[in-house]
């Protein structure tokens, strides 16, 4: 199990894969949504994000229903008018034209009050809609916060990013159109069925036959393209974290010539993105087709009853016009149902991935009565301390340690050792499986997690900072920091004069990847705002790694001052930079197998030595 867990994940984009442990997202084997589970536990589960907004629902339903009514009378209307014409000429008493403008005028009330309806009707559905989606992307984003770093470990963020965005956005759409959709529909079928029944109910018995078949159709295709739509989603996820590891990382790609590997295998991905996107748009697409094929042929058993019944004088010329209006629209809500039920299989999918997530168990939290270190010293130990990642697979076990006040401590062993797992055991990032660790004689599992990790300062081997100003990016480091407390940590991290021979100075704007600016001038930055945090004890990884000889001697010379009189873990990669360290804790294997200062154990001639002496008989040898 890689120690490079927590530093691998402060990345802001990382070139490499993100590690992944048992169940980890987006790829074969990966605890993806396959298919609704529980489609009617997730559909109901997703409905109570609209029960706050209950009243607002009603309306809409009342809207809806009035829109479609007023809409349903209008091919009477017309039929009526049709009527009136073919009395006119058929008896060769002339036609009421005035009778006419008089329907015709109906008729266009009818259709102004159905769109003004349907408009508001529209309004408050964008409005609920949005607002749902709206609590339920804040809902997500605080159970993100709450999630133990366990959860970041086993998921790529390309999955991650999916559930948070794609899925979301495929809820949001579905609320907006397939509620009204599924309303209307409903109220127009009924309606529609009524309308008919009162015309002919033989004309009706004859279209009400082919809803059978359309609904045995809809049951045969919709499972089919179901999984589909699911395997959808799961490779728009791997493409989602494929595009980010390879955009993420492109220098390393390109410096290893391997661009043809990147395209080859977004290639895979892409492919099997496009078969279950097609497969699953065709399956879903041929339902419309088929229902429209069922019920033409009723349309025309229907003219031709119609045209006998006209003929008997059973029903008037319009009435006959009208039906086969209604028969014509009679189909459209089946086919929108059918849509929507096809949407649904869709949705409660993606809804079941967002719920996977806010399922997820989350940090143990503080207890009631949770302490605050109030003026931390910086003493720490670990007390028979252990600790594994997965089951029966320890990785630290029975370690002890005692640091004092004011000591630096540099932390050694080779790659998969435990030296970042120590650290983030240290700030809680993890839960121990044993033993305990305290800071001034506080056992950490009894602190407040805010009060703790408000003790510590982080410059890490991997820079970090968001896009804004230089002036934000240090500021971060505490909350309410002035101009004069920015400036100061910039002049002790010896930063201050590279910020003001830029052009806007303090308020310069980084990018995104702060690519303006470079590595070392990145990491001095970084120092400034762990200056600025005054942590009481503070985390190192060999921040110098990465740049020039020149700029390594202005970061040395800043990270000394930002060491002063302060408790310092040192992740050492290079053990020539730790030589005047208090202690060094040599770890393999989650084990400390030696501990000394850097003189005493080269004398010891043991573990460490060897690491040592490596690092000048090899080239570059990572530690």
């Amino acid at each position: 199990m890689s120690e490079q867990r927590q530093t691998d994940k402060s990345r802001s984009h990382s070139a490499g894969r993100p590690q992944r442990g048992p169940g980890g997202g987006g790829r074969p084997g990966a605890r993806m949504v396959e298919k609704a589970k529980d489609f009617k536990g997730s559909f109901r589960r997703l409905l109570i994000y609209l029960k706050p907004f209950r009243i607002q629902l009603a309306i809409i339903v009342t809207l809806a229903a009035l829109s479609t009514v007023f809409s349903i009378f209008a091919p009477r209307l017309m039929g009526n008018a049709t009527t009136e014409i073919f009395k006119g000429v058929s008896t060769k008493s002339g036609v009421d034209f005035g009778k006419i403008a008089g329907i015709l005028a109906a008729l266009g009330v009818l259709y102004i009050l159905s769109a003004v309806f349907r408009y508001f009707q529209q309004y408050l559905m964008a409005t609920v809609s949005q607002k749902t989606v709206r609590n339920m992307r804040r809902e997500i984003n605080e159970k993100l916060n709450k999630l133990p770093l366990r959860y970041f470990d086993s998921k790529t963020y390309g999955e991650i990013l999916s559930r948070v965005t794609n899925d979301v956005d495929n809820i949001s759409s579905t609320l907006q159109q397939s509620i009204t959709q599924m309303i209307t529909s409903l109220i127009t079928l009924i309606g529609i069925v009524i309308m008919m029944i009162i015309i002919s109910p033989t004309m009706t018995l004859i279209t009400l036959v082919s809803i059978p078949l359309a609904l045995l159709v809809t049951k045969f295709i919709i499972p089919k393209s179901q999984k589909y739509f699911s395997l959808q989603q799961r490779t728009l996820g791997d493409l989602n974290g494929h595009v980010e590891e390879m955009f993420g990382g492109h220098k390393i790609v390109k410096a290893y010539g391997n661009e043809q590997k990147s395209i080859d295998e977004f290639e895979v991905i892409n492919e099997k993105l496009y078969e279950s996107g097609w497969k699953a748009q065709f399956i879903s697409g041929i339902i419309r087709p088929l229902i429209g094929f069922i019920n033409n042929i009723g349309y025309v058993l229907v003219c031709i009853v119609g045209s006998v019944l006209v003929t008997k004088g059973r029903i008037a010329i319009g009435d006959i016009q009208a039906f086969i209006q209604y028969s014509r629209q009679f189909t459209q809500p089946i086919v929108e149902a059918a849509d929507i039920i096809n949407i649904l299989q869709s949705t409660v999918a993606s809804a079941e991935r967002v719920f996977e997530v806010l399922d997820e168990e989350e940090e143990k939290p503080d207890s009631q009565n949770a302490l605050t270190i109030t003026d931390p010293k910086g003493v720490v130990r670990f007390e028979h301390v252990d600790f594994s990642y997965e089951k029966n697979k320890p990785l630290i076990e029975n370690m002890n340690i005692d640091v004092k006040q004011g000591q630096t401590v540099a932390i050694v062993g080779p790659t998969g050792a435990g030296k970042t797992t120590l650290v983030n055991l240290l700030m809680r990032f993890y839960e121990l499986g044993g033993g305990r660790i305290t800071v001034d004689g506080v056992d950490i599992s009894q602190v407040k997690r805010g009060s703790l990790r408000g003790i510590f300062g982080m410059v890490l081997q991997d820079t970090w900072l968001f896009k804004g100003t230089i002036r934000d990016n240090i500021a971060y480091g505490r909350k309410g920091a002035t101009d004069e407390d920015v400036v100061k940590a910039a002049t002790a991290a010896r930063a201050d004069h590279f910020i003001r021979t830029l052009p806007d100075g303090y308020n310069t704007v980084l990018d995104e990847e702060a690519s303006n600016i470079s590595q070392g001038q990145k990491q001095l930055l970084t120092i400034a705002r762990a200056i600025l945090a005054d942590p009481a004890i503070l985390i190192l990884d060999e921040a110098t790694s990465s740049v020039d000889t020149r700029t390594e001697i202005h970061i040395q010379k800043a990270m000394k001052t930002l060491m002063e009189g302060r408790t310092n873990f040192v992740i050492a990669h290079r053990l020539s930079t730790i030589r005047d360290a208090d202690m060094i804790l040599v770890m393999n294997e989650g084990t400390i197998v030696e501990q000394g200062t850097h003189k005493a154990l080269l004398d010891k001639r043991g573990f460490y030595a060897d690491l040592y002496y490596s690092q000048f008989t090899t080239s570059e040898v990572a530690i």
